[in-house]
């Protein structure tokens, strides 16, 4: 039974908490839980790069923990709370009561995944999609996580949902999260980049600046013309490299929203 590895940082400072959420994402860490006094790291054991992560912390204490699969939603329940964007999305888990005075509810049961609505990025991306008209129109989520992004589009209205992964926790969590929602037009498929035949009106890519720039011509095949995409992952110093990679693309650049050092860039086709 697979096991997960958590790293604890005892860190007040909320732009160095962003900061090592960033790095530690390039290393495979999927999901953390931020705290007032700090912060935890989770990686799936297999997936544990132990020098590159010493070699990035040597100057940064931190405590390992090896984590049983079985353990981990217990551990999970013991720190999540409801999340609401505005009154327009309430995210919660199936253990609390149904959220009253928001539009839309979404119901999720992280297994490692990341994307439970905590993390600025979710967050901004939410937001953002709450101004776009999602009814009728076809939606790629690229580096779908929980599956939450592609279920709030499936809520908004969308034609059809394409839920992208490369990690077999997060296909595994984004299927069941899927059928606790009763999504009908969502599919789910693992992935390692955006190469794919099919155009999409609106694509959501909530993962960071490396895989983003590394699928920025993938994702340019991808966006249908006149459509729109959501960028985020990203930090507000890696809004310009963004930027000048996206004019490849041909994209027009619509606005760029920020919330505790992290931003969300739209982008037209």
């Amino acid at each position: 039974m697979e096991s997960t590895i958590q790293l604890s940082f005892q860190l007040a400072d909320q732009e160095q908490k962003d900061l090592l959420i960033a790095q530690l994402s390039e290393l495979g860490f999927d999901a953390f839980e931020e705290t007032e006094e700090g912060l935890y790291a989770f990686t799936p054991l297999d997936s544990f790069e132990e020098a590159a992560v010493k070699e990035l912390l040597k100057d940064q204490p931190y405590t390992q923990t090896t984590i049983a699969k079985q353990n981990w939603n217990q551990l999970w329940e013991s720190n999540f709370e409801p999340v609401q964007v505005e009154n327009f999305v309430g995210i919660r888990a199936g253990f609390h009561q149904a959220m009253e005075g928001v539009i839309h509810e979404i119901v999720i049961t992280p297994k490692m995944s990341f994307g439970t609505g905590h993390h600025a990025t979710t967050y901004l991306v939410m937001k953002a999609m709450k101004d776009l008209d999602f009814k009728g129109k076809t939606v790629l989520d690229f580096g779908s996580g929980t599956g939450i992004l592609a279920i709030l589009a499936e809520k908004l209205g969308a034609q059809s949902v394409l839920a992208i992964d490369n990690d077999d926790w997060c296909i595994e969590n984004s299927l069941e999260n899927l059928a606790i929602n009763q999504t009908q037009i969502i599919r789910v498929q693992k992935a390692d980049s955006a190469a794919f035949l099919d155009q999409f009106d609106l694509v959501l890519a909530n993962i960071n600046k490396h895989i983003i720039l590394a699928n920025m011509d993938n994702l340019g095949k991808a966006l249908a013309k006149g459509g729109t995409i959501l960028l985020s992952g990203l930090l507000v110093e890696d809004e310009s490299d963004i930027l000048e990679a996206c004019q490849q693309n041909a994209w027009k650049h619509l606005f760029t929203h920020q919330r505790n050092g992290w931003l969300v860039i739209g982008m037209e086709g």
